[in-house]
């Protein structure tokens, strides 16, 4: 590559003194969604961001980490010098694009394309992490999908299924596949959410998996302390992933985080370094503990 690979379509920093900020009327039928269909697209990465090396030489693992919060976090850490492996479902286009660009940033990334519900996907990743880099020093669970219904009585068994075997049961799969091949400082990071605490009347089955990875992440950050493992979770609000157009109307996404105290949604980019914090030897006192990202409301 000659040329940086993306460039946002607005200045950030600019538009972010405009209130609120409002997105154009869109929608996906397909889950998780395609961040190359999106309009504006995400800004995944910080261009004025100085490296310094936090992760050099690491080996993280990160679920759904093709687009949205998982590609930033993934261009974050490849910055800070780790190499990547990015599990994935069937978003090829959106995962080889996180891939070239974290090859532009001197790291190697490995894309595996599994259905993570299924327990042998897990022991395929971390077989294949193991084939080629060695080890796994990170672990991010963070695939998701969400599908709001107005009431409990419209969530089909099917839907309930399908939610919880992609947001928790999923995370339960490559935890337990990972964690023989972690050692002592090791780091799992667990992406829950806003609505683990607040709620959500039209995302019931949604955010009950959410409250599942809040107390899977205290629980198991006390069953590994004497292992020297760490586990934590990072909780976003509204945040601009292609999960949203996928999930919600074109007239909800138009305001989609305006009823935030910073009236806007958050950009992946923005989220990540709380991802880089829990990875990185900084929070190397910190486990059980769950951090907000969410535009300023309090929980």
């Amino acid at each position: 590559m000659n040329n940086y690979p993306f460039i946002p379509y607005y200045n950030f920093e600019t538009v972010c003194k405009q209130q609120p900020i409002t997105f154009p009327p869109q929608h996906q039928s397909i889950q998780p969604g395609i961040e190359s269909q999106m309009n504006p697209l995400p800004i995944f990465d910080n261009q004025n961001y100085v490296p310094s090396g936090k992760l050099q030489g690491k080996v993280a693992i990160i679920s759904g980490g093709d687009s949205g919060i998982g590609r930033a976090v993934a261009v974050l850490f490849a910055k800070e010098g780790a190499d990547i492996v990015i599990a994935y479902l069937n978003e090829h286009e959106d995962a080889n694009y996180t891939k070239e660009v974290i090859e532009y940033y001197g790291q190697k990334c490995l894309l595996i394309a599994c259905d993570l519900r299924q327990e042998e996907a897990s022991k395929q990743v971390v077989s294949e992490t193991l084939k080629t880099f060695g080890k796994v020093d990170i672990l991010i669970n963070n695939c998701g999908v969400q599908f709001p219904q107005n009431s409990i009585l419209d969530i089909s068994a099917e839907q309930l299924k399908n939610t919880f075997e992609t947001n928790i049961f999923s995370f339960f799969y490559l935890t337990k596949a990972v964690l023989p091949y972690l050692e002592a400082n090791a780091s799992i990071i667990n992406t829950s959410s806003i609505t683990a605490f607040d709620g959500k009347k039209n995302l019931i089955d949604y955010s009950a998996t959410k409250g599942a990875i809040t107390v899977f992440t205290k629980s198991l950050a006390l069953s590994l302390a004497d292992n020297l493992i760490r586990v934590n979770a990072v909780a976003p609000g509204p945040i601009w992933t292609p999960l949203i157009p996928a999930s919600f109307t074109a007239e909800e996404v138009s305001i989609f985080g305006t009823d935030t105290p910073l009236k806007r949604a958050g950009q992946p980019f923005e989220l990540a370094p709380a991802y880089l914090y829990l990875a990185s030897d900084d929070s190397r006192y910190v486990t059980g503990q769950i951090i907000h990202v969410n535009g300023g409301t309090i929980v």
